[in-house]
């Protein structure tokens, strides 16, 4: 075996967990928060599967077998070295310590220029800034008419919204997926042959499994730790505000983008419209430190990106 395709190897199973374990809760976070306490952690891995498998499969039918929706048109193959194996070992580690990093820059930095980069942060910097504004306006409005504590879905209409969440995860989870396929299969061929795609599935499939058993992992706390996410009618509302961003951008251009920053940034808009409002003592002083953690989070992994980008065009290259 080439020492290249080792590399190949190791950095898509790598950015294949990566993109399961840290980034999954953009889009399952709150359908595991509002879910694992009804259901059994199987049957949501197996709903989540059937969407993943015919996102997989419809990209490569749709792309001539390039599984990135496009996202890679501006980022060439190259033969793999060990530094872009490493770059998701890395995202694998802040992984583990809870950080919510961008996959994005962290893997795609490895291989794009300098100035795909530059798109990639301008791009991702407005998805932050517009899903927290979007966010703000929405639950300023719907907050002062939904109380998910004092005023909890009727029963006979609880079996309605549960219905309505699954499709709405449904289509987040299928617009996420055609924006974050790009981070591994940046390490593939840019047309795969039919073998390699069930050898694809078969990995994501397992590794969203362990996941979905995990209830989502440590990264899942940046899901429970904020107001009423684990109620299904908050949690379809979210999705359905996140689908629609992401859907947008993904028409915008074929740049890749942080779905981490719109995520955090949708998640930041709608604390402090909720604080704007509250009548207790969750106030903006209470939001503030939250906010504050995910950002220092987020600047984490983009400084580590960055000097991902420079070592390898200034010193490895």
């Amino acid at each position: 075996m080439e020492i290249s395709l080792l590399y190949a190897i190791i950095g898509f199973i790598l950015a294949a967990y990566s993109v399961v374990a840290n980034d999954s809760v953009q889009t399952l976070g709150t359908f595991i928060a509002s879910n694992s306490q009804r259901f059994k952690w199987y049957y949501l891995w197996m709903a989540a599967s059937s969407v993943l498998l015919f996102t997989l499969w419809y990209g490569w039918s749709l792309n001539g077998g390039d599984i990135s929706y496009g996202r890679l048109n501006k980022i060439p193959y190259v033969e793999i070295q060990w530094y872009h194996a490493a770059a998701p070992a890395i995202l694998l580690l802040l992984t583990r310590f809870g950080i919510p990093v961008s996959t994005t820059f962290l893997v795609l930095s490895a291989f794009a220029s300098s100035i795909v980069f530059e798109k990639m942060l301008v791009k991702s910097i407005l998805g932050y800034g517009l899903a927290a504004v979007i966010a703000y306006i929405m639950w300023f409005v719907i907050a002062r008419f939904l109380d998910e504590k004092r005023s909890p879905i009727k029963k006979r209409h609880e079996s309605y919204w549960r219905v309505a969440q699954w499709c709405t995860t449904g289509f987040l989870w299928y617009t996420w997926l055609s924006h974050d396929l790009a981070n591994i299969a940046v390490y593939l061929p840019r047309s795969l042959p039919v073998s390699w795609m069930i050898a694809v599935s078969i990995i994501f499939t397992s590794f969203l499994a362990w996941i979905f058993y995990e209830k989502g992992g440590r990264i899942q706390k940046i899901v429970l730790e904020k107001s009423t996410t684990t109620y299904v009618r908050s949690a379809t509302i979210i999705d359905l505000c996140y689908a629609f961003v992401l859907l947008y951008f993904k028409q915008y251009n074929d740049i890749p983008m942080s779905t981490t920053w719109v995520f955090v940034g949708l998640l930041c808009g709608r604390e402090f419209a909720i604080a704007s409002i509250s009548a207790n003592n969750y106030k903006i002083r209470s939001v503030l430190p939250i906010v504050g953690r995910d950002f220092i989070k987020m600047m984490t992994g983009l400084a580590v990106s960055v000097m991902i980008v420079l070592s390898i065009h200034y010193v490895f290259n």
